[in-house]
């Protein structure tokens, strides 16, 4: 019976196996998920999923295997399935109030009105539309799809009508996890969570339980220890490639230095265009008198830096490797030779990529900055950003 949505997983890149199918059929032969579209929902894809960056591959999956559910009519329900009474009680019960509880104990009790929904479930025949009686479509029933129930569950609906319903499995709440989409704010800085070392800094504002029990029970009265707040203590240094090609992805990049500013504690930065010369800068506004020498930037900032260059790294061929080749001034020394400098004096490197990686081999000065970088060049999306991090942190 659920063999397709297996299949269904596998053809969308859920790396699901076996035994992850045979755990969901054995949980769904204990009863864990019965008659109930939300707990098969979860069930399925807690046991299904390992990594939350096939969540959204699984929704779509998902969506792909049970849309049509709608249009399922009571009939053929009551044919396939023996609805139990208890669970039946439940689900009345979750949608009353303490009045209309009270109306149904003077009108003769659940038992009456059990009758009446089985009588009704035996009347509707066919498929149905609009109204708040019949289980169907449109209407204010909590079951069905396209109807006004603030907590119905809609299932097959394309979209939202009336922007009303909860339950919604084509939303794809976690599509921006995907490792192959580009990044947002959130999703970097999951990536960059693994670049932590992790250090204790700064004033003694932190409550030490362990050192306040000790010291409490040694002395017979209440000696509060605190501690300084644990913090990242790692280094980070971004090299931003500003203007020309790159104002295609300044969303993006934006997005990944707000990021950047709120994990790091200690993170510098400085500006450059198409590539690395002998002059950098803070403020794009005063690029051209208020630039700072590259090689005090060397000077500054020592070897336990993690240097990270953003860029597209598409340009002049000519603007990497040759004496007087950059497009705004006269370079003495080639672009090349700087990058060179810039990878010995911080071992620890990465060049970060938005240009997906699919069009790198189109340009050709791409290829020759990834060679330079001795192929530490990864594509700004999660799975890319997640690689550099390791490279960063090796």
């Amino acid at each position: 019976m659920f063999l397709p949505f297996f299949q269904a997983l596998r053809s969308h890149n859920v790396p699901v196996s076996l035994r992850e199918y045979l755990a969901f059929l054995e949980a769904m032969s204990t009863g864990l998920a019965q008659y109930d579209i939300e707990e098969f929902y979860f069930l399925a894809r807690a046991i299904m999923v390992k990594d939350e960056r096939n969540i959204d591959r699984f929704d779509q999956a998902f969506s792909k295997s049970f849309q049509g559910l709608e249009s399922i009519s009571s009939e053929q329900v009551i044919d396939a399935i023996d609805l139990p009474e208890d669970w039946l009680r439940k689900e009345i019960e979750k949608h009353l109030s303490a009045e209309e509880r009270a109306e149904i104990d003077a009108s003769g009790g659940f038992d009456a009105l059990m009758e009446t929904l089985k009588k009704r479930l035996e009347e509707q025949k066919n498929r149905h539309q609009g109204g708040s009686k019949w289980i169907g479509t449109g209407g204010t029933s909590p079951f069905g799809a396209y109807g006004y129930n603030p907590e119905g569950i809609r299932i097959g609906q394309d979209q939202s009508r009336h922007r009303k319903a909860v339950k919604v499995w084509d939303k794809r709440d976690f599509k921006n996890l995907d490792d192959t989409a580009q990044l947002g704010t959130r999703n970097i800085k999951i990536a960059m969570k693994r670049l932590r070392s992790w250090a204790r800094d700064g004033a003694h504002d932190e409550l030490d339980l362990d050192s306040t029990i000790r010291a409490t029970a040694e002395n017979g009265y209440l000696d509060v220890k605190t501690r300084p707040e644990r913090r990242n203590a790692v280094k980070v240094l971004m090299f931003f490639d500003v203007g020309g090609s790159m104002d295609d992805h300044i969303k993006v990049v934006e997005e990944l230095f707000s990021a950047a500013r709120s994990e790091f504690k200690h993170l510098e930065y400085y500006y450059f265009h198409n590539c690395l010369y002998e002059g950098v800068w803070r403020d794009n506004i005063r690029r051209w008198n208020g630039q700072t020498p590259t090689q005090d930037v060397f000077n500054t900032y020592g070897k336990d830096y993690k240097v990270i260059f953003v860029g597209d790294a598409s340009m002049s061929p000519y603007e990497i490797a040759m004496r007087g080749g950059a497009n705004e001034h006269y370079n003495d020394e080639s672009g090349e030779v700087w990058l060179s400098r810039a990878r010995a004096h911080w071992p620890d490197h990465l060049w970060l990529n938005p240009v997906p990686q699919e069009h790198w081999r189109y340009t050709h000065s791409i290829g020759m900055i990834n060679e330079i970088f001795d192929n530490r060049m990864v594509p700004m999306t999660l799975d890319g950003l997640t690689k550099g991090m390791k490279l960063l942190g090796s």
